[in-house]
């Protein structure tokens, strides 16, 4: 029921005209009784609502501009003097004025506002009107400090959280990659020496120590990590050809598959064949990330397909060849992919179509150098890209053939060096690289106006590789070529994060668990399987002096060539030994009829061998005997006698 009509319905009962119902019944009367008013059984009287309510209009808007009148009146007639200072005594009898002012006003229904106030008007009191206890001296208005803070907030260097910041140690060599999840809780890091760690801001205290480190890739360097948008999966890029998806504690839930190397066009395969350079998740669907090959190809894939990618884009140079993409990322809403090849172009394509590219510039960097970044910026309408020719241009969607600005003169010596926006766009965000010992690496900080250098933080004595700032956070991580991982945060202008472990202090080590030397108990070091210690030793000679394996003197090394089977001291095998024998043998076997002849008598006279074997079956030789002095032999050759 509409708010009029309720007040009209109340009035046409008190008056006594109520809508149809009839006392001629005792259920009648019983109704009287419970809804408290009688007359039932008269005519419904009918309402006008449209006409109530514009009449209703009209008495508000009459008593306003009455009350807004009266007040403009008083302020006229009021005396321009200053305000006398304020004191307890005046601020008590200003209140006993409002309070009898709020009764005064309660009791005249004239001066009483009804519907929005009039234009112009305002509801808080007069500035010279205090309300409360009085002000302590060297106070300065609210309204004033509001004012100062806006004025700050104009500039962006203001709003650079760079004021404390945490180190990380992270290892040794250079930090790569750098994820932060959604929320801000947790951040990990991936490094050249293989390991990826992981950082709970809210589980750590003042030692800044990681809560787990793992090497996803075995021996593969860590090129990517990131998070998805719902924070339960983390995509990891290395040095081979198959990235890895793992949950938040680091255990893995789907590697992609390996594709077939010996084909020659590679969409015909089902994943990469050559080391990966970077990768990201959709910013959309959770479930979708890309990838980017040595193999000359960025594909997209699905997490609950492992087995094949679900897309597949080629970039071509100019002439139409294969070019390598050494980085690629999805565009803010997810319906387009960007790529930075190794010509020195940028090739953007359609996510739905992935056979001829959308926006592309040929020469938007220096060729054959490695573009280390390409970032959308949250508005959706810029690009920026990191080249490997020490440049950082930015890029309008809409011209796309030439940069909006560029800025040179800034060393990049990792083809993982990236860029990113502020949250508000207003800045862009890159790290510089330098040689060991020549300085320090280097934050810097552009205008997205007129883009000029505006801030920069010397970080520490090593390149500055990556640099991630966090919109929710309002914090920026950074990895360095030396192993860390800084993050810098302002504690008023920054939120959760680093704040958290900060104020923690460090765990003190209890005494009882910490062990002065490690102990090794297996089941049989236990004292039922330990054997009985021999109490005398003497007994326990005697007894192994009755133990005839333990009391059988060795035998001494043979000297010479050997006996009984045993060898020489001058050599173990067997061809040494035989060698040795033979060099000791001094018979001259020079005729070797003679040496067998030398055995003939022996055999005659004693046959054992071949001789009893066949005794019995042996013709008898029969030789003629013929005189040696007559019958000499003829030592001319036959053919010589013989006559042609």
């Amino acid at each position: 029921m509409l708010p009029g009509v309720g007040v009209v319905l109340e009035e046409q009962v008190e008056a006594g005209r109520s809508p149809a119902f009839t006392m001629d019944n005792p259920e009648d009367a019983n109704v009287a009784a419970t809804m408290g008013f009688s007359g039932f059984g008269k005519k419904a009287r009918t309402f006008d609502l449209e006409a109530m309510f514009e009449q209703t209009r009209r008495t508000a808007v009459e008593r306003s501009r009455k009350t807004f009148e009266a007040r403009e009146k008083e302020v006229e007639e009021k005396p321009q003097t200053s305000p006398a200072p304020r004191t307890a005594a005046s601020d008590a009898g200003r209140r006993k004025e409002r309070e009898s002012s709020s009764s005064d006003s309660d009791d005249s229904s004239d001066d009483q506002l009804i519907g929005p106030p009039a234009p112009g008007s305002s509801s808080e009191p007069p500035d010279d009107e205090m309300i409360g206890p009085p002000l302590p001296p060297g106070y300065k208005d609210s309204d004033e400090d509001d004012d100062e803070d806006d004025g700050d907030d104009d500039s962006p260097i203001k709003r650079i959280p760079d004021s404390h910041e945490i180190t990380l140690q992270h290892g040794t060599k250079t930090v790569s990659a750098l994820g932060l999840d959604p929320s801000g809780a947790r951040l990990v890091t991936g490094s050249y020496d293989y390991d990826v760690k992981f950082w709970d801001f809210a589980g750590m205290d003042g030692s800044l120590q990681a809560f787990r480190s793992h090497q996803p890739c075995e021996c593969h360097q860590i090129k990517s990590l990131q998070y998805s948008i719902t924070g339960d999966v983390i995509l990891v890029v290395a040095g081979n050809s198959q990235a890895k998806v793992l949950d938040r504690d680091g255990f893995p839930v789907m590697e992609c598959v390996k594709g077939d190397q010996y084909i020659v066009d590679m969409a015909n395969t089902k994943g990469h064949t050559a080391m990966l350079n970077g990768g990201c998740w959709h910013p959309k669907i959770k479930e979708e990330f890309l990838t980017c090959s040595n193999d000359g190809t960025v594909r997209t894939w699905d997490v609950a397909n492992e087995k094949k990618h679900k897309g597949i884009f080629k970039p071509r140079s100019a002439q139409g060849k294969r070019v390598i993409p050494t980085c690629a990322t999805y565009s803010r809403d997810g319906k387009l992919i960007a790529a930075g090849c190794q010509d020195g172009s940028i090739q953007i394509w359609d996510r739905n179509m992935s056979v001829h590219t959308k926006f592309h510039c040929r020469q938007a960097h220096a060729p054959s150098t490695d573009t280390s970044c390409v970032a959308f910026s949250y508005g959706g309408t810029v690009i920026a890209t990191r080249g490997g020719d020490d440049t950082l241009k930015t890029w309008d969607m809409r011209n796309f053939k030439k940069p909006i600005h560029m800025a040179s003169g800034l060393p990049n010596y990792f083809p993982v060096t990236d860029c990113c926006f502020s949250p508000d766009d207003k800045l862009l965000v890159t790290g510089i690289s330098i040689k060991k010992g020549e300085g320090n690496g280097k934050l810097v900080f552009y205008d997205m106006v007129d883009f000029k250098k505006v801030y920069e933080i010397a970080v520490t004595d090593a390149s500055v590789v990556r640099c991630l700032w966090h919109p929710k956070l309002n914090q920026i991580m950074v990895g360095t070529g030396n192993g860390l991982a800084k993050v810098y945060y302002d504690p008023i202008k920054s939120q959760r994060g680093a704040k958290l472990c900060v104020v923690k202090t460090k765990r003190k080590a209890r005494q009882a668990e910490t062990l002065t030397q490690d102990y090794i108990i297996t089941p049989h070091a236990l004292p039922m399987f330990r054997e009985p210690r021999q109490r005398s030793t003497r007994k326990q000679l005697e007894k192994d002096r009755l133990d005839p394996l333990k009391s059988h003197k060795p035998e001494p090394p043979v000297a010479g060539p050997g006996r009984g089977g045993r060898v020489g001291t001058h050599g173990g095998t067997l061809s040494s030994f035989i060698v040795k024998n033979i060099a000791l043998d001094k018979t001259d076997d020079s005729n070797p009829r003679e040496a067998i002849l030398r055995h003939a008598k022996d055999a005659a006279d004693n046959p054992y061998w071949v001789a009893p074997a066949y005794s019995t079956t042996q013709p008898q030789a029969v030789f003629a005997e013929v005189d040696s002095e007559e019958d000499e032999p003829d030592n001319e050759p036959e053919w010589k006698k013989r006559k042609i």
